[in-house]
């Protein structure tokens, strides 16, 4: 049996991790990134809270990257994403 390059659902870089995306992204859309996070095991929001596991921030992000930083959540660049998922930036 041989497995498929994304793997099994729910495993891979991001497994088990929640994200929530803000802002404008410069290098994909948001669907492009919510695709490569959920194929790389992470779970996309839409609100942040205690339980997330980082928020990646474009440009112009508002209310959501001042939430995260009030709930001491990690902020993430597109190029920390890009890194977390194994990608080249």
């Amino acid at each position: 049996m041989t497995e498929s390059p994304a793997g099994p659902a729910g495993e891979g870089p991001l497994s088990g991790g929640v994200f929530v995306l803000t802002g404008t992204l410069a290098r994909r859309t948001r669907e492009e990134a919510t695709a490569a996070i959920e194929a790389a095991g992470g779970k996309v929001t839409s609100s942040v809270s205690k339980k997330t596991t980082a928020v990646i921030a474009g440009d112009e992000a508002g209310s959501k990257l001042d939430k995260a930083r009030t709930l001491m959540v990690q902020v993430w660049s597109e190029e920390d994403l890009e890194k977390a998922l194994g990608e080249s930036a």
